[in-house]
């Protein structure tokens, strides 16, 4: 199955409120790393493993987070797809239910109703 496919099974999979979800990324043919960094470390900010049998580690976001959106990591997984780089992905931990802290002092009531009316869904 192609690694785009797989992704999106993975995030479909996956209820409302994921927050972090964290992949692992192995590639097939080790001879075309560097072609496959080419994709992942920019796009995804993939981090690379030293001395593990899988080569990446990707970190994505769903809504908010200091990490790569869905659509960033479909858009690179695609293009791996492309470009003939078969591999393998697996899921390594499902974050649910965290919210996002955001400094609210100073602001007015309505606004924070609003905030806390778009985080709700």
């Amino acid at each position: 199955m192609a690694l785009a496919d797989t992704f999106q099974r993975v995030v479909d999979s996956l209820p409302d409120d994921w927050t972090d979800l964290e992949l692992d990324l192995r590639i097939e043919d080790e001879d075309r790393y560097v072609e496959a960094s080419t994709y992942v470390t920019p796009t995804c900010n993939a981090q690379p493993y030293s001395r593990s049998e899988w080569h990446w580690r990707l970190l994505v976001a769903h809504r908010f987070g200091h990490a790569a959106a869905p659509s960033a990591v479909l858009t690179a997984l695609t293009l791996m797809d492309q470009a003939g780089l078969a591999g393998e992905l697996a899921v390594r931990e499902v974050r649910v239910g965290r919210a996002e802290a955001v400094q609210q002092w100073g602001r007015g009531e309505s606004v924070r109703r609003e905030f806390r009316h778009l985080r709700a869904h």
